[in-house]
């Protein structure tokens, strides 16, 4: 089995990502921490595999924690799961020894093909002895590539995601569904959907309005890291 620690600050995606990693098979969860700290305290308790490792922690960034790794020695592999999508970022993510790279939100089926082609090269890395050739070290490092067709829902598409997320960055007191759709050029069904996606997935918080009558309506608010 495959030992995995959790790293994210959010209580509720923490849990997500937990039972996420705990329904593929050849994993399982070795802790959940919340900070970076506590993430490299773990580690020096209890070595682990793999470490599912969120950037924006409330103690130091996740870039530290994986320096930090890697001076103390510690033979462990690094997954960022996270939502910064600064070049600058993802080049140090690299530079870092960070295997795989998953861009929050994302579904389950998303994670699940990180980790079961991380199983993979795992397992081609397991044995003793030398490599028969360049074609041998090519096939291993490409088991972690992957184009993922399935990183939203059915119906769903990136370049709305981004546009909704956009109008929730923009909008620092947050947006209803209709001045979403508004904003967007959606119908009201279709930001609600794209919202609702977002705020399960732990980036978008979920606030009642309340008007001058009938039932509070829901508002969304982009996350601070």
């Amino acid at each position: 089995m495959i030992s995995v620690l959790v790293v994210e600050d959010d209580p509720v995606a923490a849990e997500a990502h937990r039972t996420y990693v705990e329904r593929v098979s050849g994993f399982t969860v070795a802790g959940v921490v919340h900070a970076g700290n506590e993430a490299l305290r773990f580690v020096e308790r209890t070595p682990v595999d793999l470490v599912l490792l969120d950037f924006y922690l409330p103690d130091t960034h996740g870039l530290a924690v994986c320096r930090a790794l890697r001076a103390a020695g510690r033979a462990v592999d690094v997954i960022a799961v996270t939502s910064a999508r600064d070049l600058a970022v993802v080049r140090a993510a690299v530079s870092s020894g960070v295997v795989q790279y998953l861009l929050k939100p994302f579904t389950f089926a998303s994670l699940r093909d990180k980790l079961e082609r991380y199983a993979e090269f795992r397992d081609q890395l397991g044995g003793v002895g030398e490599v028969g050739g360049q074609a041998d070290v090519d096939r291993m490092l490409a088991t972690l590539r992957t184009t993922d067709h399935s990183t939203l829902p059915k119906g769903m598409s990136g370049e709305t995601l981004d546009a909704v997320t956009s109008a929730l960055r923009d909008a620092s007191n947050g947006l209803s569904a209709a001045s979403t759709a508004t904003t967007v050029g959606v119908s009201r069904v279709t930001a609600r959907r794209y919202l609702e996606y977002l705020a399960d997935s732990g980036l978008v918080v979920r606030e009642p309005h309340y008007g001058q009558v009938g039932r509070p309506e829901v508002w969304y608010r982009a996350r601070t890291p």
